[in-house]
């Protein structure tokens, strides 16, 4: 199964993490379909059938990108969609009295979310668009090697233990365990 397969079931939060990851990586090679399949889908450690389907995959994924105009910058709809899912459960989860947990870490996580913001994050996103935009971009400056300062770091702890929480909701509402 592939690393976006796993992610999908396993948690919500690093797949869509992960599948912006995956369309930044398809612009940083330029949407050149031989690129990808010499540098990332031949040295996959899988058969030859398997590869073929990761190759589909990803050539599946920039026509969407094309299709959709999101080639510079911006989502493919199947990865907007997961934030339209992740921000009624959120809100369905602050409306109900039987989440205090999950409350009490998004009120946590309230002031940085509002910092972020006020910094010029798009105001027009959901909240937890914003959430996962500074993950990535400390996901990004992490792969880059650069420093984060610890106050970067105690904001993303935080937004990323309600994410966490999101997460695990999400695949429990998804099995039909959770009663809202």
């Amino acid at each position: 199964m592939y690393i976006s397969q796993q992610l999908k079931q396993q948690n919500i939060a690093e797949y869509l993490l992960y599948m912006w990851q995956i369309e930044d990586l398809i612009r940083a090679y330029g949407f050149d379909v031989e690129k990808i399949k010499s540098s990332i889908v031949d040295p996959y450690p899988v058969t030859e059938e398997q590869k073929k389907e990761l190759l589909q995959w990803y050539v599946d994924l920039i026509n969407m990108m094309h299709d959709e105009g999101v080639m510079q910058r911006g989502h493919i709809q199947i990865n907007k969609n997961i934030i339209v899912w992740l921000t009624d459960l959120h809100l369905q989860l602050l409306r109900s009295p039987k989440f205090p947990y999950y409350s009490a870490a998004y009120y946590k996580a309230l002031p940085f979310l509002v910092e972020l913001r006020a910094k010029g994050a798009d105001k027009d996103v959901p909240e937890l668009e914003t959430c996962f935009d500074a993950m990535y971009g400390v996901l990004m400056l992490k792969l880059q090697k650069k420093e984060i300062s610890e106050e970067t770091q105690k904001a993303m702890k935080v937004i990323g233990d309600l994410l966490a929480i999101l997460a695990d909701y999400y695949i429990k509402d998804k099995k039909g365990e959770l009663e809202l």
